[in-house]
């Protein structure tokens, strides 16, 4: 069983690794770190503050959430955590719930709707507190999760990037935490004992997409270890010419061909 001590330093390698090779933080960076109550979103936190306190560079960090007016949410949990930590934060009110649960037929999911309702106020948040970058809680399980969804599902090879700029050009978006195990970090946030919030949403759909892949990748690595880290290098590992998308490779003259794409999440 490993200590607090063990999964800190696993995660921070991560961290660090997913920062240095995908350039993510800037000295003079004022990043808006999304904090939805949940585990990846506190030891998001947690460790980009261990980044600010250590890294050669100066950055700022403002922890935000989104209160969605969900029922029951607990409006005092996130306030007394983050004043306790000394942490510059704020607290956006939007009832997107209510829009949500308006928008979306009768037994269809509302991640979708959801995640853009959420996206687009976040965005307009970090332009107004003057932040450059956002910085948000996925990990390596959802990246791997999200490009089977997108295999099985939606018929393209595409999944959540460490790093990409939104559709207006003007913020980048970052996820620090791409390269780490969500074990670790389940490990790490009971250790830290967060003050978990869970989300009335998405938690009440039992037949998500999502939660069958996340079975069927649970399944493949207790059957063949180390199976994730296997496929998060091949994520890392591409080659066009092997593949059957002609915008990104030329096959009449069998060279390369460069396509701008605007990444989303």
């Amino acid at each position: 069983m490993e200590n607090l001590k063990q999964v800190t330093k696993k995660l921070q390698k991560a961290v660090a690794e997913a920062i240095q090779q995908y350039t993510m933080i800037e000295d003079g960076d004022k990043i808006m770190v999304c904090l939805s109550g949940g585990k990846d979103s506190y030891t998001l936190l947690n460790l980009l503050l261990y980044f600010q306190k250590v890294a050669p560079i100066s950055f700022d960090l403002i922890a935000v959430n989104l209160d969605q007016k969900q029922p029951n949410f607990p409006e005092e949990v996130l306030p007394s955590y983050l004043e306790n930590l000394g942490v510059d934060y704020k607290i956006i009110e939007k009832n997107t719930y209510k829009i949500v649960m308006e928008k979306t037929p009768e037994g269809k999911t509302t991640c979708s709707l959801c995640s853009r309702l959420r996206r687009g106020t976040l965005y307009e948040a970090a332009k107004d507190l003057g932040c450059n970058k956002i910085a948000l809680g996925h990990h390596r399980n959802d990246i791997l999760e999200t490009f089977f969804l997108n295999f099985f599902f939606a018929g393209k090879l595409e999944t959540m990037p460490p790093k990409f700029k939104n559709d207006a050009g003007d913020l980048e978006v970052l996820r620090p935490l791409s390269f780490c195990k969500e074990s670790d970090i389940e490990m790490y946030s009971n250790f830290m004992d967060f003050p978990i919030i869970p989300c009335n949403l998405c938690g009440s759909q039992e037949n998500l997409q999502r939660k069958k892949v996340k079975q069927m990748i649970t399944n493949w690595e207790t059957d063949f270890p180390d199976r994730n880290s296997i496929m998060m290098n091949a994520l890392q590992n591409v080659f066009p010419s092997h593949l059957l998308d002609k915008d990104l490779y030329d096959f009449d003259n069998l060279e390369s061909k460069i396509k701008e794409t605007t990444m989303v999440d």
